[in-house]
Parts: structure tokens; C-alpha cells; sequence
């Protein structure tokens, strides 16, 4: 049956059907809640519990209580929270976007609540976990050390036995120059300040949009 006669007999927009023709589990159409981060996430669990435990309870006394654990946020702003919904039903679903972001933070920026919710999606599924200590030990390697081109060696090797296609990928980058990917590893030296400068260069030569000539550009950038 084609995707158009689908869409007629469920009545449902032709996009709509492609969008779950094209997965192959309907997991993958999960998507991240629409409501931005609030200063009352971090308490949802026990305002949950508070409520379950005790339903008439007015919103007032959970202000005050939470305020006394460091909530810092408004009166109008859990009232609000607590009308849209935001504490019924399960977890809400977590976008790639803020599970990549808590991946690559270094742990000891992560808040407390962050570092939870990472142990909790880490430990959901192999391949999560996996990926979080494949992420960790590669981390690692950024800090220039002498030994760093043989972890790199025993890493990729690791990489590569992982069921982790999209990270297949990325072990076949710092093979094409080694040696480059090998000093950068393991010596102090960097060209990062010359970099910092060229960036600099362009985003003024863009901002000038060839009104002038070089003259005025060398003005721009102060020597040194």
C-alpha cells in the first residue's frame, strides 16, 4: 500500500506518514518537550512526591519548602510550573542536543542534579555506557602527555570493537596524519594563540565588509 493511500485511510497529513515510514522504531520520533529549563527542575521529583503523598497540599507551603532546600525562583513561577502539568506523568523526554551537551562537560562543572541525570542515562543501555567511558578516556588524552599516541592507539582499537557506527567514523579522522595528532597529544606546544588571532582577523575583515584597505585593517589589530 503506498504512503498516500495510508495517509487517506488514517487520516493523517502525507508528511506526517513519510516522517514514520522513514524510522525504524517509533522511539526514534521522540522528541524534547517544548517547555524551556526552570528553576523548579531540579525539585520536580520531590514536589511529585509531595503531591502524591499529599494532594491537597497548597502550593504555598511547597514554595516554602523548597525555598528552604535553594529553590530561588518566584512564588508565580512554581504556580505556573505546577498548571502547565510539568509534574504528571514520567520524565519527559531528553533531547541529543542536552545529552551530548552533558557528555562532553568536563564532570567537575556538572552540577549535582546534572551528574545525576548523566549516571541515570549512562546506566540506561549498553551502548550508553559504552559511549560515556569511550568519551571519558578520550577526554583524557587532551591533556599533552608523554604515552598519550599509545592510548590513542589502544582507544581507536576500542572504539572500533564497539557497536557505535557513528563512531567508526570518527576513528578514521586521526589516522589520516598521525604524526600531526600524535604531537598534538603528547607535546606542550600549541598553535592555539595564532588561531585566536586569525579568527580575529576575519571576524574584523567581515565586519569592515571592504569599505577599507589594509591599512585600516592593520590599525584594527593591535600589535603584539
Amino acid at each position: 500500500m503506498g504512503l498516500l493511500d495510508c495517509a487517506r485511510r488514517l487520516n493523517l497529513a502525507l508528511n506526517t506518514v513519510k516522517r514514520y515510514a522513514r524510522v525504524p522504531e517509533p522511539d526514534r520520533l521522540i522528541r524534547a518537550p517544548a517547555f524551556r529549563p526552570t528553576l523548579v527542575d531540579p525539585y520536580r521529583d520531590y514536589l511529585k512526591r509531595r503531591r502524591a503523598e499529599e494532594p491537597a497540599v497548597p502550593v504555598l507551603r511547597l514554595f516554602r519548602e523548597i525555598t528552604e532546600q535553594g529553590y530561588t525562583g518566584s512564588h508565580n513561577l512554581l504556580v505556573r510550573y505546577i498548571n502547565q502539568g510539568r509534574l504528571e506523568g514520567d520524565r519527559p523526554a531528553i533531547s541529543p542536543r542536552t545529552v551530548s551537551r552533558l557528555l562532553l562537560t568536563r564532570p567537575d562543572r556538572l552540577t549535582d542534579a546534572q551528574r545525576n541525570r548523566l549516571g541515570e542515562l549512562t546506566a540506561a543501555c549498553p551502548e550508553m555506557t559504552t559511549l560515556a567511558s569511550l568519551v571519558r578516556d578520550f577526554a583524557a588524552l587532551l591533556d599533552p602527555a608523554d604515552g598519550n599516541d599509545e592510548r590513542l592507539t589502544t582507544w581507536i582499537t576500542n572504539a572500533r570493537a564497539a557497536d557505535l557506527p557513528h563512531l567508526h567514523a570518527f576513528t578514521r579522522g586521526p589516522e589520516l596524519d598521525r604524526d600531526a595528532v600524535t604531537a598534538a597529544l603528547t607535546l606542550p606546544h600549541h598553535n592555539g594563540g595564532t588561531e585566536g588571532v586569525n579568527t580575529k582577523t576575519k571576524r574584523i575583515m567581515r565586519q569592515m565588509h571592504g569599505r577599507a584597505g589594509f591599512p585600516l585593517l592593520r590599525h584594527r589589530i593591535p600589535p603584539g
